[in-house]
């Protein structure tokens, strides 16, 4: 279904005159997706000879794909995540807005889609009673119009909708006229033969936004492209990790299938199975259990012995190929070679405080480059729609690491240092009890006035 609607929705941007970019990236984004679920067709399906004839397999998967974004998402875009403008009446304004757009769920649940197809968005937008909405927006949905230096700068997102039980594919374009987003809302009908575009009662075709702020926000991991160097779309995040996703998979199937194969069985002559006289009620009755599959009868009445088949599992070589293969997982995605560990059958995630010099904390940082300037840049859209100057804003993105580092302890060693009159106590203040930095110079220069130490009553001021 989405590849249909791809299609149409690229013809009808082509018949506007758009240059749009080539099919096969999205090609490579459905692969992703079908990896990111956890079943890639020709992979984990496949036949097997049994030495008479060819059976149906399918290849046991542990779903790494998904379980490396699901990480970088909890660290990038976690329920602790804050934004701060200076401005207190517009920060509860916009405290509102998110909560009513569910965004820390939603946008956490953006960053780990757009981990896995490439490319993400937020959209903004108001509706008939002027309530600010967030769109998320994932990769198949995302067509850029023009970029310039890799960034986007015009762009038609897509989806399918049902209005009064008609299914519409909705395209709304974003696009720079005189240096200001003109925002377009079309409809073309889904089921019609030949899809057309149609007017839909309430929904403005054109809106004049009259900024020169795109209301479009694009995220991706800040990895390069090497699918396509001139492509303005991302890669997922384990795009160059399928080989360690297919060795993973591979070496999980043979552990589990060692287990199905290594079942204890027990050899049992059939004439042992046969009924026999029950003297209780004088019914005959199977001296075994003919459902319990512990027991293989065998067809040789002249076998006398019950033999037990016990065969030794494999267990310690699978367990360490699996972790190495983890380890080289967990590398290419850039969350370090000791971030999974294979444990009692499962993959666990590592949990120990992650050196600062660390792959996994580089990249950590890498990737929030993105997620910041597209949290400031929606905050100022968001500001704008609602009245406010966003050139006005002290914009501050908080996004938490306490998952990363010991952040208690931090805090901890900072005070001490303002305590020792050895760092600001208005940076103290601005970097970890959220304060505005007016608030924070203000709050010093009290503590100043009253004592001529900060070390007497500072602890007192935080209480």
């Amino acid at each position: 279904m989405e590849t249909e609607t791809n299609n149409i929705i690229r013809d009808y941007l082509k018949s506007r005159g758009y240059k749009i970019i080539p099919d096969t990236y999205y090609s490579y984004v459905n692969d992703w997706n079908d990896w990111y679920k956890g079943y890639f067709a020709s992979f984990h399906s496949y036949k097997q000879y049994n030495g008479t004839q060819f059976v149906n397999r399918k290849l046991y998967s542990l779903g790494m794909a998904k379980k490396v974004c699901e990480d970088w998402a909890n660290l990038l875009m976690n329920e602790k995540v804050g934004i701060s403008t200076g401005n207190d009446t517009f920060d509860t304004e916009l405290e509102d807005i998110l909560n009513t757009n569910n965004f820390r769920v939603r946008a956490n649940q953006l960053v780990e889609i757009t981990m896995a197809l490439g490319t993400g968005a937020f959209v903004e937008y108001q509706d008939a009673d002027k309530n600010t909405i967030v769109d998320f927006v994932r990769a198949q949905m995302i067509y850029p119009l023009s970029w310039d230096n890799g960034d986007i700068t015009e762009c038609a997102f897509a989806s399918l909708r049902n209005i009064d039980g008609e299914d519409y594919y909705y395209i709304n374009i974003h696009r720079l006229e005189s240096g200001l987003y003109v925002i377009e809302n079309r409809f073309i009908q889904a089921n019609a033969e030949t899809p057309t575009e149609t007017i839909v009662d309430g929904i403005e075709p054109i809106v004049n936004t009259g900024s020169a702020i795109p209301r479009f926000q694009i995220i991706q991991p800040n990895i390069v492209n090497n699918v396509d160097y001139d492509c303005p779309m991302g890669i997922s995040v384990f795009a160059n990790a399928i080989d360690q996703i297919k060795a993973i998979d591979v070496a999980y199937d043979s552990y589990v299938n060692e287990f199905v194969l290594g079942k204890k069985r027990i050899i049992v002559p059939l004439s042992m199975l046969r009924t026999q006289l029950d003297g209780a009620d004088g019914v005959y009755k199977p001296v075994f259990d003919p459902n319990d599959v512990t027991f293989y009868a065998f067809p040789d009445d002249t076998a006398t012995e019950i033999k037990e088949i016990d065969m030794d599992l494999r267990a310690e070589p699978h367990e360490a190929g699996l972790q190495r293969f983890l380890a080289l997982f967990g590398d290419k995605c850039g969350l370090g070679a000791d971030r999974y560990k294979f444990d009692h059958g499962t993959a666990q995630t590592a949990t120990q405080v992650i050196s600062e010099k660390s792959d996994m904390y580089q990249n950590l940082k890498k990737h929030e480059l993105v997620i910041e300037t597209a949290m400031t840049n929606m905050t100022r859209v968001i500001a704008e729609m609602n009245g406010v100057n966003p050139d006005s804003l002290e914009i501050k993105i908080d996004l938490d690491d306490s998952i990363i580092t010991d952040k208690d302890s931090e805090r901890t060693r900072m005070l001490a240092l303002v305590t020792q009159g050895k760092f600001p106590l208005w940076r103290y203040l601005t970097l970890y009890e959220n304060f505005t930095i007016d608030e924070a110079k203000a709050i010093e220069q009290e503590s100043n006035a009253s004592t001529p130490t900060i070390e007497s009553n500072f602890s007192d001021n935080l209480q």
